[in-house]
């Protein structure tokens, strides 16, 4: 299968180009450096928000993967001068994934895959996690803009064929097991309460779903 991979170099789309082509999938890392993640992947430069760049490198592929991020503005990961002052990110992202729809509409591939946030996801019915007393305000920001992704994505009444894979609460650097919970809207929380994946069990599950296309227009959740 050839996936073509956009934000490639990122902590999450590095190990999701490390799952694929382990597995034997041709895997084109898109990032706008053009470095590849991993090595003997072929990589190349792209902004994903230029959809006739983002056609082009995405003609002939069989799935387009998004693992790009709201921009961190007002997030104690970044500097001001990385995050633009404060600024919310919720409309430079979402205007990033309708140039990425755009592209892939007009490169005529069928399948979207997004690497989305878990913010939105439910702790009870119709009660999200980022709408929670004690949610950290300095990630309300990210949470929000990909709540809109996702609302967006729902809202698409043509294709591309999308699936929006949310992580747990607590995604970062681990082990890869292979073992995990797949799920719907639903936060799922382990024994002690709380909400975790290791981004390499991350991308076991997003390639799993890439093989598989389990959950067509849907968001699907990955926890311990």
């Amino acid at each position: 299968m050839k996936l073509v991979l956009f934000g490639a170099t990122g902590m999450v789309g590095s190990r999701i180009a490390t799952e694929a082509s382990a597995r034997g999938h041709q895997v084109l890392a898109v990032s706008r450096s053009g470095q590849s993640p991993v090595p003997g992947v072929t990589a190349t430069a792209a902004d994903a928000t230029d959809p006739d760049r983002v056609a082009e490198v995405a003609r002939g592929a069989d799935v387009v993967a998004s693992a790009c991020v709201p921009p961190r503005w007002g997030s104690p990961r970044s500097s001001e001068a990385e995050t633009g002052g404060g600024s919310d990110p919720s409309g430079p992202f979402l205007a990033l994934n309708e140039a990425l729809v755009a592209g892939v509409r007009a490169a005529g591939v069928g399948r979207l895959m997004v690497v989305g946030g878990a913010g939105g996801l439910e702790v009870a019915p119709g009660q999200a996690l980022s709408d929670q007393p004690g949610f950290p305000e300095a990630y309300l920001p990210e949470a929000r803009a990909h709540r809109a992704v996702l609302a967006y994505y729902r809202a698409l009444d043509d294709g591309p064929d999308w699936t929006y894979v949310s992580p747990a609460a607590e995604i970062a650097p681990g082990t890869r097991t292979g073992r995990f919970r797949v799920d719907g809207d639903q936060l799922m929380t382990d024994d002690q309460g709380r909400s975790l994946i290791s981004a390499e069990d991350y991308a076991v599950a997003f390639v799993d779903e890439l093989e598989q296309h389990a959950h067509p227009r849907a968001r699907m959740s990955v926890a311990y």
